[in-house]
C-alpha cells in the first residue's frame, strides 16, 4: 500500500510539471513577448523622434546660412 501512495504521489508531480509546462510557460512566453514588443516600440519613437530633430536642426542651418548669404550680398 504504501508503494501506491509514492506510485500516485509521483504520479500526482508528473501530471503537475506537465500541467505547468503546458500551461504557464507559454503565458510567460507572451508576457515576454509583449515586453520585448513594449520595448521595440519604445526605442522605435526615441529613434524617430531624435531623426525628426536632425530633420529640424538640419533646415534650421540652412534657413540661417540663406539668412548670412542674403545679409553678405546686402553688403
Amino acid at each position: 500500500m504504501k508503494d501506491a501512495k509514492d506510485v500516485l504521489r509521483i504520479g500526482g508531480m508528473l501530471l503537475l510539471g506537465v500541467f505547468v509546462f503546458v500551461v504557464a510557460v507559454p503565458f510567460v512566453l507572451t508576457l515576454l513577448f509583449n515586453a520585448i514588443g513594449v520595448t521595440v516600440t519604445i526605442v522605435s519613437f526615441l529613434i524617430s523622434l531624435a531623426v525628426l530633430l536632425i530633420k529640424v536642426a538640419v533646415v534650421l542651418a540652412i534657413g540661417y546660412l540663406v539668412l548670412v548669404g542674403i545679409r553678405a550680398l546686402l553688403r
